[in-house]
């Protein structure tokens, strides 16, 4: 059974519900938040901080967002012997962290492809963000993962973002360190100590009065890097709460990822089409 509230103000996702469901304590609405049962507007939401705005629904509901069964399948875009590329779903974790670690993209897989007497084993090429869908790419072997990742910084990174305001000029390249916050879990933008270099090219594709579609491509993969360093730009992705202003979803989609095959040497690479619900952010 599921309970419906609606937001009268501008607030914040986890004092909202304790204020609504005084009876639960934190670390059950903080479960239900991690189990994928909060949804936003009829878009599921996991993070605690999400920014609510006025006339916002928030439903939670008693049935979790993943299930581990039959019928739940993520769309393999390429396999082989080495490799295996899925257009990973927003809202699903690449991998597990340390408050989650049941429903992630690597065990459905694993999962998914594994039988009772064939299991299979599977190891993270590189991630995605949990709200950003697209291209993810995995390994059967550590030899397989070690191989790419010797040529990693040759790989084509492209990906998709919908961010406020409209860039000007509507190409460039942002060539700023980032360093990673101790408390507020933030990349940062700047010089400092542990900075470390990173570079990341735009083009706008489109744009309204409001909003611009970028292509964006990565000379360095750092966390966080596309949504750090358009929001350093002035032009945030769309629905990023962390760096920006949150909303139903992110304007985030990892379109294309091009690297060298492993065990040919060929280039290869693998695309996911942007989906209906980030296209229609602009």
């Amino acid at each position: 059974m599921s309970q419906k509230l609606r937001a009268t103000e501008t607030d914040t996702l986890l004092p909202f519900l304790k204020d609504h469901l005084p009876d639960w304590t934190r670390s059950k609405i903080k479960k239900r938040l991690q189990a994928g049962c909060v949804y936003v507007n009829g878009e599921p939401v996991a993070k605690h901080d999400h920014e609510l705005q006025q006339g916002d629904e928030v439903e939670v509901r008693a049935k979790a967002k993943y299930e581990r069964s039959a019928d739940r399948k993520l769309e393999v875009l390429y396999s082989d012997r080495d490799l295996v590329a899925i257009n990973k779903p927003r809202g699903l974790l690449s991998v597990a962290t340390d408050s989650e670690r049941k429903e992630h993209a690597l065990a459905l897989l694993r999962d998914q492809l594994s039988t009772p007497k064939h299991p299979v084993k599977l190891w993270p090429v590189h991630r995605l963000d949990r709200e950003t869908s697209g291209v993810l790419l995995f390994a059967t072997s550590r030899e397989a993962r070690e191989a790419v990742a010797d040529d990693w910084s040759q790989a084509e990174k492209i990906y998709l973002a919908i961010v406020e305001g409209c860039p000007d000029p509507g190409r460039g390249t942002i060539d700023q360190p980032l360093w990673q916050g101790d408390r507020d879990h933030r990349v940062h933008v700047g010089e400092h100590p542990e900075a470390k270099r990173a570079v990341t090219h735009f083009e706008t594709q489109r744009s309204t009065k409001r909003r611009a579609l970028l292509t964006v491509s990565l000379e360095t993969g750092r966390q966080h890097q596309i949504r750090a360093h358009l929001a350093w730009l002035g032009h945030p992705v769309i629905g990023d709460a962390r760096y920006g202003t949150g909303g139903r979803r992110m304007g985030l989609h990892a379109l294309r990822l091009g690297f060298t095959d492993p065990r040919s040497r060929e280039w290869l690479t693998v695309e996911a089409p942007a989906p209906d619900d980030f296209l229609d952010l602009i």
